[in-house]
């Protein structure tokens, strides 16, 4: 009976620890799978996360790239309209500068005219080329303009030069050869090649006036100067200007 009553509470005994073991491997699996469905979640969270993330992100640098965008499109708006703008008033700039072109053109002939009569069929010529170039429809009014000033630069530059050439005057009926020396605009004078004779040009009656003896060594020395063959110096001439 002893041995039965053990044997009977050993196993009355065993029961409940088997249950309780069972219980706890149960518990162990559900707790297993919990933390698995949390680790999961957990992972799945942060990834959502870092999406999110991401997404303001870019969020973020689309503002800044759409503020950028509308910036360059309001600067392009201001500039077409700048543009709209002058190109209204092309027109008008032409009608004002081409009859200021026409005026320059008549001012340059009467002044070449008026002055010293040096070089004067080539610069006649360059103001009748003007005048081809104004009724040509295949020069722009711009590059008008700019050939107009440059007629201008040319005739202001030969007020500053001192140059020599060779002719013909004709006096008493007769052609002499000489040479010619120019200083500017306030000097305009000639030699014979015997260097016995010497004449001025008087600007006020558009004649050659003889000069005295007293001069032929001053206008031998303005062609001398103007062909390099002597420095510049003081000379003692008499002078005839345009009016």
């Amino acid at each position: 009976m002893v041995g039965a009553f053990a044997f009977a509470s050993s196993n009355v005994i065993a029961d409940p620890l088997n249950d309780v073991q069972k219980a706890g491997q149960q518990i162990q699996k559900a707790a297993v799978k919990s933390q698995t469905k949390i680790d999961n979640v957990y992972g799945q969270t942060q990834e959502l996360i870092a999406e999110y993330r991401s997404v303001v992100d870019e969020t973020e640098l689309m503002k800044v790239y759409n503020d950028h965008v509308a910036r360059l499109v309001a600067d392009q708006n201001a500039s077409i309209e700048s543009f709209d703008r002058q190109i209204a008033t092309i027109d008008n700039t032409k009608q004002n500068v081409v009859p200021l072109m026409y005026r320059m053109i008549d001012t340059l002939e009467q002044f070449i005219k008026a002055d010293v009569p040096f070089n004067l069929e080539t610069r006649l010529g360059r103001v009748e080329k003007l005048r081809d170039i104004m009724a040509s429809a295949s020069v722009t009014t711009s590059e008008k303009f700019r050939q107009v000033l440059e007629a201008y630069t040319v005739e202001t530059a030969y007020s500053s030069a001192v140059t020599a050439s060779q002719g013909t005057l004709e006096v008493d009926g007769k052609n002499i050869n000489v040479d010619i020396g120019r200083l500017g605009r306030i000097s305009y004078v000639a030699q014979s090649f015997d260097l016995k004779h010497a004449w001025v040009w008087d600007n006020n009656t558009k004649e050659w006036k003889k000069l005295g003896d007293e001069y032929l060594k001053s206008v031998k020395e303005v062609i001398r100067m103007a062909r390099k063959q002597a420095t510049l110096e003081l000379v003692k001439l008499p002078i005839f200007g345009a009016e």
